[in-house]
């Protein structure tokens, strides 16, 4: 957690390998929660490239939100998880062992709340009395309560609905909501009876960051290093690829009909969706901006202010006095990206 930004350049200076593999090992599984967003690295869990590059047999199991993967690895299902920062906020505030060792994405445009076509939202100031759906303890919900605070507003004066996203796109179209704060798929479907009144990236610069991030549980994270670095490795990849060969991405490429088969939509929805996505270079990752720094970091900073406003809004009950033993550097020094 104390990497500095110099050991870290020359850690991976001295472990970018083509091609790496650390061979199949039948005794070491692992079971992986995902979710439905829109990532270059999704891809990898379909083609089975994370069981080839870190030797594991990995059961990857997809869930509707970040509270749901946390409710699986506080169970003991699941021993890595894709989360956002609220439930990730709330799920350490409790004193659910993990730590975040990869960060996915920062507030970006992939998330928003979209109003209905002819709900009456023409803008921010017609938000009250209507009704307004996000899932529970979603970093949407956070921003949902996060951005009607900031308008004056309360759940007494808009009724805000925490319900599964599916829930959310059904009843969006009932024309039981007025609106949504989601994520894709749901985002796109949203939108094709809508318009995005905000996105998650706005509501962060009125003061709610918000970031997704990959966890492992503090007991696994701590036997399992080198599963870890190859893990960040494969997503690296992918990352690389979205961010040097647009092609590869687009909405006929193999890469986006491959999400589309595994999360669900089309592939021209998953190529419009990742030029939504906020990505972090893994040097900057590994800085005090963000995993870095103990107290001093963003993740660990975002937590407190996160759960202090969950607090607020009688969603926690306590507040931690430091969020930083929840945030590692480990696995990105010596992340191991295989090259196409």
């Amino acid at each position: 957690m104390q990497l500095t930004k110099r050991l870290f350049t020359a850690a991976i200076g001295a472990t970018l390998l083509a091609g790496a593999s650390l061979g199949f090992a039948a005794d070491k599984k692992v079971v992986i929660g995902y979710q439905t967003d829109a990532l270059p690295s999704s891809v990898a869990i379909a083609n089975g490239e994370f069981a080839k590059a870190t030797g594991y047999q990995i059961d990857f199991r997809k869930f509707n939100s970040g509270a749901d993967v946390f409710a699986a690895i506080a169970s003991g299902d699941v021993q890595v998880g894709y989360v956002g920062s609220s439930p990730y906020a709330a799920a350490t505030s409790r004193g659910l062992d993990v730590k975040a060792f990869y960060l996915a994405s920062i507030s970006g445009t992939d998330e928003a709340l979209v109003v209905r076509n002819g709900s009456g939202i023409n803008g921010l100031g017609d938000l009250k009395g209507k009704k307004l759906a996000a899932a529970p303890v979603s970093t949407d919900h956070y921003q949902l309560l996060a951005l009607l605070k900031s308008q004056g507003l309360t759940e007494k004066d808009v009724q805000v609905f925490a319900i599964p996203q599916p829930e959310i796109v059904a009843a969006y179209n009932r024309g039981d909501i007025d609106g949504g704060f989601v994520w894709d798929p749901a985002l796109t479907e949203l939108k094709k009876n809508g318009k995005v009144l905000i996105t998650s990236k706005e509501v962060a610069e009125k003061g709610a960051p918000t970031f997704s991030a990959w966890v492992a549980t503090g007991a696994f994270a701590k036997a399992n290093p080198e599963f870890l670095k190859a893990y960040v490795g494969v997503i690296e990849k992918y990352s690389n690829s979205f961010a040097k060969d647009k092609a590869a991405w687009g909405p006929d490429s193999e890469n986006t009909k491959t999400l589309a088969k595994l999360l669900g939509g089309t592939a021209a929805d998953f190529s419009a969706a990742l030029k939504n996505l906020n990505l972090v270079p893994l040097n900057v990752q590994a800085s005090d901006a963000w995993l870095g720094g103990g107290d001093k970091s963003g993740v660990a900073r975002i937590l407190k202010e996160t759960a202090t406003f969950l607090k607020e809004q009688k969603k926690i009950s306590d507040v931690l006095p430091s969020y930083a033993a929840y945030v590692t550097t480990s696995a990105l020094g010596g992340a191991v990206v295989a090259q196409k």
